[in-house]
């Protein structure tokens, strides 16, 4: 039986259940989406909760829903309840868990063409610090990634193995999957940057076999800025160095002696946004009762869609590369600036964004990119608001 596509009345209850819908066309899904309104709601009910009661108090109130966030996370991605920190970004997820690995001079991370600019600065970080190596797998010409090549490449020193599963500025994918037999093949840690993925793709941890995974809840997921979580695999937790510690950090505490905390709720602070984190609870659990694979049915048709007319209109190029390509569809208008594109659309409440260089520095680097724009579709977008994207677009080259 397959998957049960969306119908019309549908796809209008979830714009109507998206206030933003109305008012813009919003093709910067990939940067931060239009959340629906019961994440709202629930984030803003809970801060005027906390501004009438006390921000203790209703801590304590919602102590059971607080916990069910972990629960909902560990739920949408196939993982244990205790495997699941919530932190503030993907940004910080990818860095606790990427600095808890205790690098040695000579060391090796292989990664792809794809990295993000925020890893990549943690690879050069690492490689002045402990004189670690850093191994680039290129894709090949057609924008796959070579896993023959990624054999050929580890050797006994490579520590880790560290993907980004959809890269910032193209719209080809890695595959997670297949690495993640490799990695676990010759017994070496392996890290996903699965920031762009959560909320639009299928992500099951144990199928992928990856060791860590960062994500973050304002892109896919639809849930507030602000907000992310790590993925640590429980017989890994004890080899990562913590950053940072405070009493939420432990399991108990004496005079002369603590004992850290037995999940990954180790790697978090006590102090954190309740509302935030209650907002991404909301926003996972109405992704789940969706359903991903519906959404990532949905995603793909709307993509491979506006991908289509775009490589229809002379003066446009598409930048996606690949076999297997997601929501995200960049591409340049010969003559005119990525960021002026953007603007220019802007003025007609059409929200797309602009990819730089250094976001995916060698895959922009390799194809001579200095920037691109970014359009990224989500289940709730129409065929008709990429027509009048589309129709933008023409007007603009005229």
């Amino acid at each position: 039986m397959g998957i049960r596509p969306f119908n019309e009345q549908e796809i209008q209850q979830f714009r109507a259940e998206t206030k933003g819908t109305a008012q813009r066309l919003h093709f910067n899904n990939a940067g931060s989406s239009l959340p629906p309104d019961v994440v709202l709601d629930t984030v803003v009910n809970y801060l005027t909760e906390e501004a009438t009661y006390g921000g203790y108090e209703i801590e304590y109130k919602y102590n059971a829903e607080l916990n069910n966030t972990y629960a909902l996370i560990a739920r949408l991605i196939n993982a244990d309840t205790d495997e699941i920190a919530v932190v503030e970004n993907a940004s910080t997820a990818w860095w606790l868990a990427f600095n808890g690995i205790d690098f040695k001079a000579g060391d090796e991370i292989i990664t792809s063409e794809m990295e993000y600019v925020t890893n990549l600065i943690s690879f050069i970080h690492a490689k002045k610090t402990y004189g670690i190596e850093i191994k680039v797998i290129p894709n090949d010409k057609h924008g796959n990634f070579s896993l023959s090549a990624l054999e050929t490449a580890i050797s006994p020193q490579t520590k880790l193995i560290a993907i980004t599963h959809i890269a910032s500025t193209t719209g080809g994918m890695m595959p997670i999957v297949e690495i993640g037999r490799v990695a676990r093949k010759h017994g070496i840690l392996y890290l996903v940057d699965a920031c762009q993925s959560a909320g639009q793709v299928p992500v099951d941890v144990r199928e992928v076999d990856c060791d860590m995974l960062s994500v973050t809840g304002r892109k896919y997921l639809r849930a507030p800025r602000g907000t992310g979580f790590l993925y640590v695999r429980k017989t890994v937790q004890d080899k990562l160095k913590l950053q940072f510690m405070d009493g939420f950090t432990t399991q108990w505490v004496s005079e002369t002696d603590y004992k850290i905390r037995d999940d990954a709720r180790r790697f978090e602070m006590y102090e954190k946004n309740r509302a935030l984190i209650l907002g991404l609870g909301k926003a996972v659990e109405y992704a789940l009762n969706i359903g991903i694979d519906r959404i990532w049915q949905r995603v793909q048709y709307l993509a491979n869609t506006l991908r289509g007319q775009l490589r229809n209109i002379e003066g446009i190029s598409v930048h996606d590369f690949g076999d297997e390509q997601c929501g995200i569809v960049t591409f340049t208008v010969n003559g005119v600036d990525s960021a002026a594109v953007k603007a220019k659309l802007a003025e007609k409440q059409i929200n797309v964004s602009v990819g730089l260089a250094k976001s995916t520095l060698f895959f922009m680097n390799k194809n001579h990119l200095s920037s691109v724009v970014r359009a990224s579709v989500h289940y709730y977008n129409t065929e008709q608001e990429i027509g009048v994207l589309c129709d933008a677009l023409r007007y603009l080259i005229s």
